[in-house]
């Protein structure tokens, strides 16, 4: 039995969550949860094929890769995906509110026809059947965290997708998925696991520094570094703060400039969401103060080895809880846009209030018809949406270019 005080506790951190702005998962998306999407749907109108012709026109699709695509499992089919046992714990009801709001926008609860992890992968390929020939989505794997003597930490994951079912997956629809292998650098055996993902097709990494435990200054990641440089494979990073994956909860290790790090050993690294949420301290001062991570991650692109090595993907970036001054700068520096890329961080656009058309129209970023034909878009297909989206948004009118959505160059060679 709970004690009075820890039972107030629940309640309150509860409360908190549901009035509080700061986290991509909050008391809004309970509309989603208790709302899953519709796998049946009606033809498009003419209004929304209108819309989607615009979106298309100056694409070159054969470069249009979704290059922040997650993958997620609870195991049910053999693939060894597994999910933090607190979300499955009443005593944990943020955790448990996690998981129905992320199962339910992907239409894959635990107990779906088939399993969850099979409906998954169903429901993602369903949405990509809309998009033209060439589009693709890579998928990422996701490794769990580690201390800091490379000790597994299952009380420190929130979830787990191993590099072998990314690869499988990715392998089963190769004319529409890829995949990114999730690598922790403590591993003893991390250099290996690097040449097998080479091996099986992988186009990147990806780590989550503050869920995972990892500081991108650590001596020991410098032979993962030069691996990666030879490879000339991204690192892709989330950088700024993360509530949605919460981990060894290290906030401090999401830090924008400890890309430097990496950048130095002359790896191509790409800022997840653009640092675009959250604050940072400022190192490059004697007394740091926090500032926001997106003015540190605009410093860095701005330097010699930003401007040659650093990237951005703007997967989540016109969330309700991004500031409008992300949203406006992004746009209007075109000198940037050569070195953004295309995302959707899926399934978070189908968690509806995550993206709040009025706001971006009060922002003078969105016109009233466009709002009202995404609207209906988004209830279609929330991939169509999140691309029509950047398609529509614009700054002094100042839209994203073409190149923003030709990301797929960038996982092929370097930079030019």
């Amino acid at each position: 039995m709970m004690n009075r005080r820890h039972l107030l506790c629940c309640g309150g951190a509860a409360l908190g969550f549901f009035t509080s702005l700061s986290s991509e998962l909050q008391a809004a998306p309970l509309r989603s949860a208790d709302n899953p999407p519709s796998t049946k749907r009606a033809p498009l109108d003419s209004e929304l094929q209108a819309l989607l012709a615009r979106c298309w026109q100056g694409l070159a699709l054969d470069q249009l890769w979704d290059v922040h695509t997650h993958l997620l499992g609870n195991g049910d089919s053999g693939s060894g995906c597994r999910l933090s046992a607190s979300m499955d714990q009443w005593w944990h009801p943020l955790e448990m509110l996690r998981k129905r709001v992320i199962t339910s926008a992907a239409c894959a609860q635990p107990g779906s026809q088939g399993g969850m992890d099979q409906a998954y992968v169903q429901r993602l390929l369903q949405l990509a059947a809309d998009f033209p020939a060439g589009a693709r989505w890579l998928l990422y794997a996701f490794d769990e965290a580690l201390d800091e003597h490379g000790q597994a930490r299952p009380d420190w994951t929130t979830f787990q997708t191993p590099d072998s079912y990314a690869a499988v997956t990715a392998q089963s629809q190769p004319e529409r998925l890829g995949w990114v292998a999730s690598i922790h650098p403590y591993r003893p055996d991390a250099l290996e696991r690097l040449s097998e993902a080479e091996r099986r097709g992988a186009v990147a990494i990806k780590w989550l520094p503050s869920s995972m435990n990892i500081y991108l200054r650590d001596h020991r990641l410098r032979p993962f570094y030069d691996r990666l440089a030879t490879l000339q494979w991204p690192l892709i990073v989330h950088c700024g703060e993360e509530h949605a994956v919460p981990g060894a909860q290290r906030q401090d290790l999401g830090n924008p400039l400890l890309l430097r790090e990496p950048l130095a050993h002359g790896v191509r690294v790409i800022a997840a969401h653009c640092a675009s949420l959250g604050q940072a301290l400022d190192l490059d001062h004697a007394r740091p103060r926090p500032r926001p991570a997106f003015e540190l991650f605009g410093r860095l692109m701005d330097e010699a080895d930003g401007r040659t090595r650093l990237l951005g993907d703007i997967s989540a970036v016109f969330q309700f809880n991004r500031a409008a001054e992300v949203w406006h700068q992004l746009l209007r520096r075109e000198d940037w846009h050569e070195r953004l890329l295309h995302g959707s961080d899926y399934p978070l656009p189908a968690v509806r209030p995550l993206h709040q058309l009025g706001q971006l129209r009060r922002a003078g970023l969105l016109d009233e018809r466009d709002s009202a034909a995404l609207q209906r878009l988004r209830d279609f297909n929330p991939l169509l949406f999140d691309l029509a989206l950047k398609r529509c948004v614009r700054s002094g009118g100042q839209r994203f270019s073409p190149r923003v959505f030709a990301s797929a160059r960038h996982f092929a060679r370097p930079l030019s």
